[in-house]
């Protein structure tokens, strides 16, 4: 058994947001659709209603990619609503792959963790498209420091399905004592440890802004909390040092 770190992606190592902003105002500058940070974050909130309704089983991913660019299209005048909303989809997915944004502190707390945690592996478990997180991690040099990828996309299951990490532990050959899932979110990345028994840290930098957030620990079996990179090294360091899958 060795320290198995499973990573989500978005707003865990890599800025999800940036890379979406960036990847928005180049597909509506390309087909003149006068990019506002209105209509972005119109965007941005849609698309995520949309991602928490695909977690819950509501919607497929092909329904998510062509509701959320038919709504954005038709904020804009009649002309814009000959585009296809797919075609927009795929051509924003390419953008986004080529923009790449790490969270701040990101890379070197990768680099320490490989370093300095004998033996541990480092693997992402992301929702989305495979040429989307593959592309922004390879552009980021955090592809370097990786020992798998797991995306939704290419394993037809998403977060928080148990399914999900149950793919990963059989392809990666550890069993759940090893391993640790850190993420950002409560509906996929927290509930999908949850489901799957396993250990998890909740990813928080905004820790203040969060109400209730005891019960939302008790109501997912958190285990560990980190606001910072430097708290998060803290909590994966010790947990693989003192056993796998021991509480301190």
């Amino acid at each position: 058994m060795y320290p198995t770190f499973l990573f989500d992606l978005d707003q865990t190592l890599l800025d999800f947001h940036a890379s979406e902003r960036k990847a928005v105002e180049i597909i509506s500058n390309k087909y003149g659709l006068n990019y506002s940070e209105e209509s972005y974050l119109h965007f941005m909130e849609y698309n995520k209603s949309l991602w928490l309704e695909l977690e819950k089983g509501i919607i497929s991913r092909s329904e998510l990619f062509k509701k959320r660019f038919e709504d954005f299209l038709n904020r804009f005048d009649k002309n814009s609503l000959n585009l296809d909303p797919l075609k927009i989809n795929d051509e924003f997915i390419l953008t986004m792959s080529q923009n790449g944004v790490l969270m701040d502190g990101a890379l070197d707390f990768i680099k320490r963790l490989k370093n300095d945690v004998n033996d541990c592996r480092i693997y992402i478990v992301s929702n989305g498209a495979v040429v989307n997180a593959k592309g922004r991690i390879k552009s980021t040099g955090l592809d370097e420091f990786l020992d798998g990828i797991f995306v939704s996309e290419a394993m037809g299951v998403t977060k928080p399905s148990a399914k999900f990490f149950e793919i990963v532990l059989k392809e990666i050959g550890e069993p759940k004592e090893s391993c640790i899932v850190i993420g950002d979110s409560l509906s996929s990345d927290m509930a999908g440890a949850q489901n799957a028994s396993l250990k998890s840290v909740w990813f928080i930098p905004h820790k203040s802004e969060i109400p209730d957030l005891e019960n939302e620990i008790e109501k997912y079996e958190i285990d560990y909390c980190a606001e910072t990179f430097d708290e998060l090294y803290d909590i994966l360091k010790k947990w693989g040092e003192d056993g796998i899958g021991r509480i301190f």
